[in-house]
């Protein structure tokens, strides 16, 4: 049976993967629904190569442009953040959840209530509001779908029914592109150097958050909610292959990994044919050309946030939430120019060091004090 499919997020780099994933499927998809924020003419080119049923631009400034771009066409015309929401709401089998930072919150958790199947992309919605986003899946019986390729990896190796036998999860790390640099030399790094990562393909913000390994303190209180882990069973490896993408460890010695090669294709068409296995359009791993893969310990002095999501899941979700608002703050300030690059920490660790302890018992008590936090990094 064709299965229906939305794309929240479809022109972001994950968005685009999920889209050639889609195509390469035939006849066994149809698209519900593609969002995007800004880019009017690649949302407009993707609704008609998938002949989506809508497409809808969050940034309504480009109404116009996307209804002239799809004129002629029987494709709905929608704009607005409300319209990027309705269109989560749309009946689907399976929905990619990759709209970029706190922004995807209010779709994912529409989805979510969907009671379909939810593949989540954007880390921050788990980060911040994790036991909230957590509990709305449970309530209405949505399966989530991890599509980092670190939590992929571990979602395919990790046996539930085994759960107290696991004493380690290794979530891997490329390092970035200054893993061997000099920490004297960090503050000279510029945004062209800190976007120019050596294995993936990514967004200018994940690309920033791999160079400080913000996106692996990220991804260990992401782990900490998917799979409701000790956070001290939680450990973090240095691979700069990027072929291992995580490991399980069991109580017998047994270590389970995933591999597979740099390309978000492969967890894309994983969660997409889950529980069945689809044939990926990506590249696949060539064992006669990897000569060695290497693991290492985080340099900590180098990339201190690695730490600093022990000590904020240790500090309550109120920590969580300030880590990830500021972070956001201080990498769109780095990227244009306004900041240094070893201001991102400093500016992170600051915003830290002010926050009060709060109780936060609802999203919107997450959504209001994220709201807070922003405006009082904004006003430094």
């Amino acid at each position: 049976m064709t299965r229906k499919v939305t794309i929240l997020g479809s022109t972001g780099s994950v968005g685009q993967s999920t889209v050639k994933v889609i195509q390469a499927q035939g006849e066994a998809f149809e698209v519900q629904a593609i969002t995007a924020n800004n880019n009017v003419a690649l949302l407009a080119q993707q609704a008609i190569a998938l002949n989506a049923k809508c497409a809808v631009i969050a940034n309504d400034v480009y109404y116009d442009d996307l209804k002239q771009a799809l004129s002629g066409t029987n494709i709905g015309v929608a704009a607005g953040r409300q319209a990027v929401v309705e269109a989560a709401e749309m009946p689907a089998d399976w929905i990619m959840a990759a709209i970029l930072g706190m922004a995807g919150m209010e779709p994912l958790m529409a989805a979510i209530k969907q009671g379909s199947t939810v593949a989540i992309a954007n880390k921050e919605p788990l980060v911040a509001a994790g036991p909230f986003v957590m509990a709305a899946a449970q309530e209405y019986g949505t399966t989530l779908l991890p599509i980092d390729s670190e939590h992929n990896a571990i979602f395919q190796v990790f046996e539930p029914e085994n759960k107290d036998s696991i004493e380690r999860i290794i979530l891997t790390a490329s390092g970035g592109p200054f893993r061997e640099m000099a920490l004297e030399d960090f503050g000279s790094i510029t945004p062209e150097q800190a976007l120019a990562h050596p294995n993936w393909s990514m967004g200018d913000k994940i690309s920033v958050d791999s160079a400080t390994m913000m996106n692996k303190a990220l991804e260990i209180i992401e782990a900490q909610r998917l799979f409701d882990i000790d956070p001290e069973k939680i450990e973090v490896l240095v691979h700069p292959q990027s072929i291992v993408h995580s490991m399980v460890e069991y109580s017998d010695g047994s270590i389970l990994a995933q591999m597979g090669a740099s390309d978000m294709c492969t967890p894309i068409t994983n969660a997409l044919g889950y529980p069945k296995r689809l044939k990926t359009p990506g590249e696949k791993l060539d064992f006669t050309k990897i000569r060695q893969l290497d693991f290492e310990e985080v340099d900590h002095k180098k990339f201190p946030f690695v730490q600093m999501a022990y000590d904020c899941l240790k500090s309550g979700l109120q920590s969580c939430v300030a880590m990830n608002a500021a972070n956001e703050m201080a990498v769109q300030a780095f990227l244009g120019h306004k900041i240094a690059f070893l201001d991102i920490y400093k500016l992170v660790s600051q915003t830290l060091d002010r926050v009060q302890p709060k109780a936060l018992n609802s999203l919107n008590d997450v959504v209001e004090y994220d709201s807070f936090i922003r405006s009082t990094v904004d006003s430094q």
